[in-house]
């Protein structure tokens, strides 16, 4: 072969070499589902992921996360790559080290409240000092719990705090063992509906959003892929906002609960109308975010602002979003 095309062949070998390599098929694309999540429920029922990623060869597997403090622990330990959890439970991981970011919104829920038991003497917050209250450490009831003392002059000191997974915490509250219970849905709503406990303390302002969480390196590697998952989120947000009764029978089948509880959970305290992160919601960050350094959940010194910015990805599903 002749020098000169012996030169144009090692030139065009370092051309191709120079150009991004494109990033094979993921053998395997791991995320939650979540009973506080009804659009999770609703993907995994119809099987559009496994749809989108047939022609990949990607297999699709679900694991469930029983709380926020699960699907961050997963995401944190690499045994997830998409995880569902409260806003600011997402921020108190993501500023103790957890590398995550959210580029979607599942939902605006009010999924937390203070529950008491119905012939509870507990009458008001100021109550509750000295008390058993069960909730789950990580979450968004948690949180709720803490921010709704602080209203009154309380502190985590004030209560005596008994730290219960949610399902446990409700059967903790029926059978005498707590006095109040920082409650989740669907178990909360099963509560009212089925044991007639009743809401202490209400405030959609203290529930924070739903995060759909992605591992940084994972966003950073498989943006592509990430777009896809976030479509079918789309796809399953429409659908829900579209059949609310439908998505509750998903929701009651899956959590095993009376259609009346997943109707209260999904009709009447979940808001599917917005799924775009935006400057709205960093400031809701920034207003909770507080508690965080009150409560001492953090290491001193730790910049929340630039927390919350690292959390919270307000470009990324800009394109994918629909109202």
């Amino acid at each position: 072969m002749k020098r000169r095309s012996l030169l144009q062949l090692a030139a065009s070998g370092a051309a191709l070499a120079a150009l991004p390599a494109r990033a094979a098929p993921l053998s395997e694309l791991r995320l939650d589902y979540a009973h506080y999540s009804p659009t999770s429920l609703v993907l995994r029922h119809f099987g559009w992921l496994e749809e989108e990623f047939k022609a990949d060869g990607t297999r699709i597997k679900w694991v469930f996360s029983a709380g926020s403090n699960r699907a961050l622990e997963y995401l944190n330990a690499n045994s997830i790559d998409i995880g569902s959890s409260a806003g600011l439970a997402a921020l108190l991981a993501r500023a103790n080290g957890n590398p995550i970011r959210t580029p979607y919104l599942f939902s605006r829920p009010e999924w937390t409240a203070l529950v008491v038991p119905k012939n509870s003497p507990i009458r008001s917050l100021a109550d509750l000092k000295g008390k058993k209250v069960a909730a789950t450490k990580g979450t968004d009831p948690y949180l709720f719990l803490l921010r709704a003392l602080q209203t009154v002059g309380l502190k985590r000191s004030d209560i005596e705090h008994v730290s219960l997974q949610h399902a446990d915490g409700r059967a903790a509250l029926e059978q005498g063992r707590v006095d109040a219970w920082a409650g989740l849905d669907p178990h909360m709503a099963a509560a009212e509906l089925e044991g007639g406990a009743r809401l202490l303390y209400r405030n959609v302002g203290f529930n924070t959003y739903g995060f759909l969480n992605v591992r940084e390196d994972f966003l950073a590697t498989r943006a592509n892929e990430t777009a896809r998952v976030i479509k079918a989120y789309e796809r399953a947000r429409a659908w829900t906002r579209a059949n609310p009764s439908e998505a509750a029978k998903i929701l009651s089948l899956d959590a095993k609960v009376p259609l009346p509880v997943a109707l209260l959970q999904v009709k009447l305290r979940s808001d599917f109308s917005n799924a775009q992160p935006t400057a709205e919601h960093l400031r809701a960050l920034q207003l909770a975010a507080p508690i965080l350094r009150d409560e001492a959940l953090v290491r001193p010194g730790t910049d929340l602002d630039k927390a919350i910015a690292g959390l919270v990805d307000t470009g990324f599903a800009r394109q994918l979003t629909r109202a």
